[in-house]
Parts: structure tokens; sequence; C-alpha cells
């Protein structure tokens, strides 16, 4: 039975003041996301923009460690949290809210409800790019962020193992079906040069191109296995914050121009509105 007086059901609504928000996300754990989602919030902060980042990773929230910032978030004016500042980007995480070892341990409606305070009740301010690192897989997280704000695309990080490229595919397929372009893979791992020059492929280089081109989507760029990208992390000194001064650095500033590039080509088209399908 229709209720002709019940309000209309919203949709996904803009964050004022925000112009892009992009998803990084993977098929399956242990590729590498996180990382790559830090070392690009901070790239493109290298590169001017002004930049934001949640960690909706609800159940593994790695990026106070990786950023070098553990504080939690002030209240300010409007009941608003205060994102946290490092390297230049700002972000949220329930790591913050709820620090230390202890698990968290939730279902489906609470999840929706973290997200959605992540994006809609933090003080984010004027942002080119609000980047989310999502928790691998294809759950409930990506569906509370399609009905909650219009996101311009979306990054997929894999190795190239046929395993990791066997669930990339699956978030591929995700965001298809949930309407949201996929702007470009991601290789982690790539590669590992060893200090005699010699080069070891560990988990299947080039394999996430091959998949970019079977789908017809950009490939962003690789970023080798390297133990400096691993102690920056650990030590909240993301890699990229040495830009060009490092091969690594210089892998993350390329991959996050490819990134910007694309993005101000979609914000370009018309819109379209994201729906369930």
């Amino acid at each position: 039975m229709s209720h002709p007086h019940a309000p209309a059901a919203q949709g996904p609504q803009h964050l004022p003041g925000i112009r892009h928000i992009l998803a990084v996300g993977s098929g399956k754990g242990g590729v590498g996301k996180t990382t790559v989602a830090v070392n690009l919030a901070v790239a493109l902060s290298k590169l001017g923009h002004r930049v934001g980042l949640i960690d909706a990773d609800i159940y593994g929230p790695n990026v106070p460690t990786m950023l070098g910032a553990t504080r939690s978030p002030s209240i300010v004016d409007g009941n608003l949290m205060e994102p946290i500042l490092a390297h230049g980007v700002r972000f949220i995480s329930i790591g913050l809210i709820s620090p230390g070892d202890k698990p968290m341990i939730m279902r489906g409606p609470m999840l929706h409800q973290i997200i959605r305070q992540f994006l809609q009740q933090v003080a984010w301010g004027e942002l080119d790019d609000l980047i989310i690192d999502l928790p691998p897989g294809t759950g409930d997280v990506v569906i509370s962020l399609v009905q909650t704000v219009p996101l311009s695309g979306a990054v997929v990080v894999s190795t190239g193992s046929a395993v990791a490229l066997e669930d990339a595919r699956k978030a591929i397929e995700m965001f298809h079906q949930v309407n949201v372009p996929v702007i470009g893979l991601v290789e982690n791992m790539s590669q590992m040069t060893l200090p005699d020059g010699s080069i070891v492929d560990v988990f299947g280089a080039g394999g996430t191109e091959q998949t970019a081109r079977r789908f017809n989507l950009p490939f962003l760029g690789s970023v080798d296995l390297d133990p400096q990208i691993r102690t920056g992390g650990d030590s909240g000194l993301p890699a990229a914050l040495a830009g060009s001064a490092t091969a690594r650095g210089k892998e993350f500033l390329a991959i996050a121009e490819k990134i910007a590039t694309s993005t101000q080509e979609l914000a370009a088209k018309d819109g379209v509105v994201l729906e369930i399908s």
C-alpha cells in the first residue's frame, strides 16, 4: 500500500565543499590496499591537492599507524569531529576512537552508521579529494557508501598473482554493479630489486596490467616490493613523502597524477545518479 504523503527516499547526497570522492578497494586482503591508499593521499597532497582520507576498513583500521598520528579527534562547532592532520592529509579512523588491540565486533547496521558519521559528521572543510580506504572484499561498506554519497570513481589494488587477480575481478564487477566508474588498477608489490641489481618476480609482475586490458580499464601503474615502504608505514612516514627523490616516491606520484587527471575528466562529464542494481 502506498502512502502519498510519505517523504521520498533520499538518494546519495553530495558533501558540501568536497570535489571528488574516491574509493580504494581490493578483492582480498594482503595486497597492500591501505598502503596504497595512504601513499596516494600523501602524493596527491604533494601535488597541491587538499586531501582527506577515511579509514573505512573498520575491522583493520591501520591508517593512524601509517600516518603516525593516533590522538583522538576533537569535537568542534556543530558537534562535528575534527579530522586529524598528518603529512598534509586530513583523516578519520575508528582506530582513533577505539585504539589498541580491542577488536571491533559489529554487524551491518552499525557499520552503515559509522560510515555515515565519517562522511557527514566530520568537519572536512574544503577538499579536492576525499579518499576512502575500503575493507577488502565486496561487503556492506561499499553499499553504505553508494547509498550515502556519489562516488567519483574507484581504484582497485592487486598484486600480479592469479589468486589476487581472481578476487580483484570481483571487486571490478562490484563497482560496475553499483555504477561506480573504475578509474583504473594499481599493481602493488610488483617486483623486487635486490642489492646486486637483479630482479625477483615475487607475485607475478604484469598480471594486473593484463587484467586492466582485459576489462578495458586504465592501468595506473605499479609499485615495487620494497622494505622502505614497509618501514615507512610502520613508522608513520609514508614512502610518498620522499616525492621524486626516491624510486617508490616517483611511482606513487605518477599514479596520483593519473588519478587526478581521470577524476577531472570524469567530473567534466554529466553526473550519473548512483543506484544499487
